[in-house]
């Protein structure tokens, strides 16, 4: 029988940081990964220290990052 986790959404945080490492950092490329986070932190109430950024990563647009890599560049 598997155990639960002490640390909720673990899983999910750690395959974001796979997605983005593997995409250049784009929160777009890797929506559904944080659509899962999303999923894991609304069923645990947010009672993970991995829910802290997943709204500002669903927040951000693909415009948004362009720009800000854009002016990370100049």
């Amino acid at each position: 029988m598997a155990q639960k986790s002490k640390e909720p959404c673990k899983k999910e945080a750690c395959d974001i940081q796979a997605c983005l490492s593997k995409n250049n950092f784009l929160p777009h490329k890797c929506r559904r990964v944080i659509e899962l986070l999303q999923s894991c932190c609304e069923k645990c109430e947010y009672k993970s220290t991995h829910c802290g950024s997943v709204s500002d990563l669903l927040k951000q647009k693909p415009n948004q990052e362009a720009d800000s890599v854009q002016r990370s560049n100049n």
